[in-house]
């Protein structure tokens, strides 16, 4: 049922015979698996990749009209086209800094009765010359849109894809929901949500701002659990995500954090981390970030670097090889100062109460096989607030 609803949707019309999907979530995951079965009713082809710190290589082999990724692949590709033009200097990083930006700005102005305007066109135009064109060829050429699933992609990303004429389409379920529910597409995109239900699936929002569904496609029960199975639905109808979100005007869901994951400090103050974290990843340098301060006095967030933007940040600054991430840590004001800007960054989202006051870098990125991340790159919150309590305790001694 949710191969022909995916089949059926505007966004399955790429799945057909000739065409290359490549896919980046592991297959054991409910939405990649429902793009499997509608890739092979259609007949295109499909290919898997698993490492995300090689993704350009992947993509010039397997050359995909469709990437169906988390927003770790998408972070890559804005990450590797901004380390490319910081190594032309200051014209390059000024150059790719202004084409982001017109990205971004033309997307938003998609959204819009007016549309973009003419002057704006142009200078799109002008970008698309000499930067738009090249990420695309990175892409392998023939890509046509992609579909981000797993965690949130940011709104800034998702604009900057759109602009340069990529457009990332995002969407929402569970695997008790058998993957997608709600589904942005090419004519009804809103960036910033996760689309509106599929024929037949209703959303609603809970008095405490939990996602509920409803519809064909969500399941009746557990196996063999019926109190589980009870406690996941209000009147045996409405399935409880443990999402929290909000529905637009027009429908569109916009998913706004996770219920277990909002932190209340010890003043009284609901903390949503996701945006907060989405927003702090969208650094180059930042692979990962956990904000903390659950019973806390403040909010404070655990940092982890991306190994290869790392090695070329420590080439422009002059910095020896072997320095190691906790040497860098502790001595360089520089790289400080670079993950304070991620942090300011993150900080304009909420008030100064619920604001980061202060951040610890980690001494390595997380990974799958520490049990760190799950095989679609989420964080694994009780992991490593178990496996860095020294470093949040530190993080809070006066």
């Amino acid at each position: 049922a949710e191969a022909r609803a995916i089949l059926t949707n505007e966004i399955g019309l790429i799945a057909r015979p000739g065409n290359r999907i490549l896919t980046f979530l592991p297959l054991a995951h409910v939405l990649a698996h429902a793009v499997s079965l509608a890739s092979m009713i259609s007949g295109a082809t499909q290919s898997h990749w698993a490492d995300t710190k090689t993704v350009t290589l992947e993509f010039q082999r397997s050359r995909p009209h469709m990437i169906l990724g988390v927003p770790r692949v998408f972070e890559k590709v804005r990450d590797s086209a901004y380390a490319s033009a910081k190594e032309k200097g200051a014209f390059g990083l000024a150059m790719f800094e202004r084409a982001e930006a017109t990205a971004i700005e033309y997307s938003k102005a998609l959204d819009t009765p007016a549309g973009p305007s003419r002057v704006l066109k142009l200078r799109r135009q002008l970008y698309d010359r000499l930067l738009f064109s090249k990420i695309r060829a990175a892409m392998g050429e023939a890509v046509q849109y992609t579909i981000s699933g797993g965690s949130a992609l940011s709104s800034d990303l998702g604009h900057f894809f759109r602009g340069l004429g990529v457009p990332v389409y995002e969407g929402y379920g569970l695997t008790e929901s058998t993957a997608a529910v709600t589904v942005n597409n090419p004519s009804e995109q809103i960036i910033g949500t996760v689309g509106r239900p599929v024929g037949g699936c209703s959303a609603a929002i809970a008095d405490d701002g939990e996602v509920l569904l409803r519809g064909p496609v969500v399941f009746d029960r557990y196996w063999k659990n019926e109190e589980a199975t009870k406690e996941a639905f209000i009147d045996g109808e409405w399935f409880k995500t443990g999402d929290l979100g909000e529905l637009t005007e027009e429908g569109h869901l916009k998913i706004t954090g996770r219920k277990k994951d909002l932190i209340v400090t010890a003043g009284g103050k609901n903390v949503a981390p996701g945006p907060m974290e989405d927003r702090m990843r969208a650094h180059p340098l930042v692979s990962q970030a956990v904000v903390i301060g659950d019973g806390r006095p403040f909010v404070s967030v655990l940092v982890t670097l991306d190994e290869e933007a790392l090695e070329k940040w420590k080439i422009e600054h002059s910095v020896p090889e072997h320095t190691s991430i906790r040497e860098l840590a502790a001595s360089s004001a520089v790289l400080r100062a670079e993950i304070q800007d991620a942090v300011n960054s993150a900080n304009e989202l909420v008030s100064h109460a619920e604001a980061i006051k202060k951040f610890h870098i980690l001494d390595s990125d997380f990974t799958e096989e520490s049990g760190e991340l799950t095989p679609t790159m989420k964080v694994k919150r009780n992991i490593v607030m178990d496996n860095y309590s020294r470093d949040i305790e530190a993080l809070y001694q006066r």
